[in-house]
């Protein structure tokens, strides 16, 4: 992939950097610090100001992550509802902690803020898609349908 030619693409655009971020993060999981440089560069800003753009947003991840995130809502209907219980859940199944990624570069689990689902709480979700209703026992389901 050649993180150039998606942020040449954008170099002209309103909101280009963003949008090159989001589109260069679909294809690596995450932004290296070499394209966070070169968007300074291509969007004529100071790299402290690229570095704040892939920083301040919370969809982009400057660490490498793995094929799936699973992101818990940390809003407090999904706390209320045992998110808790649900975070312990993925943890043990996945053998690591929050902010962590398997050694097999499969999974990465984040917390994150409302998700606009409060109506089925806790609520996860797998690279943007909703998990309504999540309990502790149907955690190992949802991990083995994604592999």
């Amino acid at each position: 992939m050649n993180y150039q030619e998606i942020l040449a693409q954008y170099a002209d655009k309103p909101g280009g950097m963003i949008e090159a971020f989001h589109a260069i993060q679909e294809k690596l999981n995450y932004l290296p610090q070499e394209v966070i440089i070169e968007a300074a560069r291509v969007f004529d800003k100071p790299v402290a100001q690229a570095f704040g753009v892939a920083t301040f947003y919370s969809m982009f991840s400057t660490q490498p992550r793995g094929k799936y995130v699973i992101r818990i809502c940390e809003s407090a209907p999904c706390h209320v509802a045992g998110a808790a219980e649900v975070v312990a859940a993925l943890e043990q199944e996945l053998g690591i902690s929050m902010g962590e990624s398997t050694a097999d570069g499969l999974f990465t689990l984040e917390f994150t803020e409302c998700v606009g689902q409060c109506q089925a709480t806790p609520v996860i979700t797998i690279n943007g898609a909703p998990y309504l209703d999540v309990t502790p026992a149907r955690v190992a389901g949802i991990i083995m349908a994604c592999k």
